[in-house]
């Protein structure tokens, strides 16, 4: 590829509604451009990328056993109604009617085609397993579009759908897909983490999300170095702690304080001089209708997903002020555990307090000296706060290290949520009919471009991995006016191409600066730059991700480069 003929448009400064680093970069880098709120142009470059991505997704499926589909992205309103989900996915989901009147969607995710597929096609257990993938479009009205690729409205995303004759096999084909995910996005060049995750709408019996570790990711996760634990904080265990041995030995007298307008958790720490983990918080949930008051450590959050996970209900939310009195006779921000005639449940971390500030269920005061088991009783300890990094470890009790990260893939474990709610069935070796037992797997390759840049970059541009780079290698005649530096450069060039490395050439007639930045910014991995000691038979190579810059003999352009990449 020459430069002087390609469509690279990359601008000096960045767009006034860019917000994070890989929205920045690939819009002035010259890989996409923005159409409309989450809808982006993807231009050559960016393709160059997204083919890359996918050649690498579809070598390791292939290579797992998974056969390559495509699918309608115009979903008839039949099958979702069918499997329960055409009124409940909510206004992310793109509805309309064709000419017929006939109602449709844009699919944002694919059970219910696939699984109407295979229903159509597969009678017998000796058709199993069987697990098909496509690579294309999907498209989700979100609310607030952002961060340009990171939350689009249109995106590519790898799906896959797995379909066994019993759980156990579900469970192999499932782990399999786990280590095809792993090799995947390590032949990719990423830092990830594969952390035991929420299954959120999809549904099913367990899952894992697949983070690419950067600071501007959305999703916290923890994961333990020494055991190999790892969860988003959605999902992310306590370690229960034991109650300590003669906890009543050390109990005080319980006192009460005039605590006057005093009611958030900071302010009651500063007021009477007492960290925030000496403080019990007591929050009230509303369950079906019901109203359960939940205590949690003053310096901990409640983790919502984790809450619902545990009262499985199909209304769960916060109180309203109206509701919390109705339901206590108690003012927020003054609640007290003591005296309640809703139950009281505490997370896991209340189970250390001893002698802990509470409210006291009247306006301004508070309790001092609170103990559970004497002052109040708990109907169970529970798992709902977030876990944080220090914390211990849930399965060896080392302490936990917490980053941030974007999910980039996902794998369930489904079951028959789909096929007993779709009649898609098999007949086994003994003549039963069965529903067949689902897996489902996804990865949102344009999402994973973006992440790529999120944490592969500097002040000057993009740092793409050698695997997904749009190109391996620029040229850069540093004057294509002179004849011995241009004929040096393609004659690299050339050679580079014929061993088999993707290579661009900057045979613009441009700055020698103008044409570093844009090299740079774009991001390639290894600049060949062509200057006054080609006469010399010597050429510089540059390294993007370190910086470094290696002199070399024209002919051993290619061999240094492959040394540089480890062989």
């Amino acid at each position: 590829m020459r430069f002087s003929r390609a469509f690279i448009p990359t601008m000096k400064e960045s767009p006034a509604d860019a917000e994070i680093p890989s929205h920045k970069l690939l819009i002035r880098a010259g890989f996409i451009r923005k159409k409309a709120s989450g809808l982006y142009d993807i231009l050559p470059l960016g393709v160059r990328v997204l083919h890359k991505i996918e050649r690498i997704i579809r070598e390791e499926m292939d290579r797992a056993g998974a056969q390559e589909v495509l699918l309608p992205i115009m979903h008839p309103a039949e099958l979702w109604i069918e499997s329960g989900r055409w009124d409940v996915y909510g206004k992310e989901m793109i509805k309309f009617k064709d000419r017929h009147e006939r109602d449709y969607a844009l699919g944002p995710t694919a059970e219910e085609m696939i699984t109407d597929l295979v229903r159509k096609e597969v009678k017998s257990y000796k058709d199993l397993p069987l697990n098909l993938y496509q690579i294309g479009r999907k498209f989700r009205d979100e609310i607030r579009p952002r961060f340009g690729l990171m939350r689009a409205r249109e995106f590519i995303m790898k799906d896959a759908y797995s379909f066994h004759v019993n759980d156990e096999d579900a469970e192999r084909e499932y782990w399999n897909m786990y280590e095809t995910y792993s090799r995947i996005f390590k032949r990719m060049g990423l830092e990830f983490k594969a952390v035991e995750a929420d299954t959120g709408e999809i549904g099913g019996k367990f899952s894992h999300e697949f983070m690419v570790i950067a600071d501007t990711g959305e999703s916290k996760l923890v994961y333990c170095e020494k055991c190999g634990y790892a969860a988003s904080t959605e999902k992310a265990a306590q370690r229960k702690p034991e109650v300590p041995e003669n906890r009543e030995s050390e109990f005080k007298e319980c006192q009460k304080v005039h605590t006057p307008n005093v009611k958030r958790i900071e302010e009651v720490s500063e007021y009477l001089s007492v960290p925030p983990e000496r403080i019990l918080k007591l929050l009230v949930y509303i369950v079906d209708g019901e109203a359960v008051a939940v205590a949690v450590r003053g310096d901990r959050e409640v983790e919502e997903t984790k809450f619902k996970q545990v009262f499985r209900g199909k209304e769960v939310r916060l109180a309203t002020d109206e509701e919390i009195e109705k339901f206590t006779g108690q003012p927020k921000g003054f609640l007290s555990p003591i005296g309640l005639s809703i139950p009281v449940y505490a997370d896991y971390s209340v189970i250390p307090m001893v002698n802990f500030v509470a409210g006291a269920g009247e306006k301004d005061y508070h309790l001092q000296n609170v103990n559970w088991g004497r002052d109040f009783v708990v109907k169970e300890f529970i798992d709902v706060a977030e876990v944080r990094g220090g914390d211990s470890c849930p399965n060896c009790g080392a302490p936990l290290i917490e980053k941030r990260g974007i999910e980039v893939g996902h794998i369930f474990k489904l079951g028959t949520k789909y096929s007993e709610a779709m009649n898609a069935t098999f007949v086994d070796e003994n003549g039963v009919e069965k529903p067949m037992v689902m897996g489902c797997y996804g990865i949102g390759v344009t999402r994973v471009m973006a992440a790529a840049v999120e944490q592969n970059h500097d002040d000057d541009g993009i740092i793409w991995p050698y695997e997904i780079a749009p190109f391996h290698v620029i040229v850069i005649p540093v004057n294509v006016k002179k004849e011995e530096i241009r004929n040096t450069a393609e004659e690299i060039y050339e050679t580079l191409q014929r061993e088999g490395f993707d290579v661009i050439i900057d045979d613009r007639n441009a700055r020698p600066g103008f044409k570093f930045k844009d090299a740079d910014l774009i991001g390639i991995p290894f600049q060949v730059i062509v200057g006054k000691k080609a006469s010399e038979g010597i050429v510089e190579i540059k390294v993007r991700k370190s910086g470094e810059r290696f002199e070399v003999p024209v002919k051993e352009v290619v061999k240094k480069i492959r040394e540089l990449l480890g062989g």
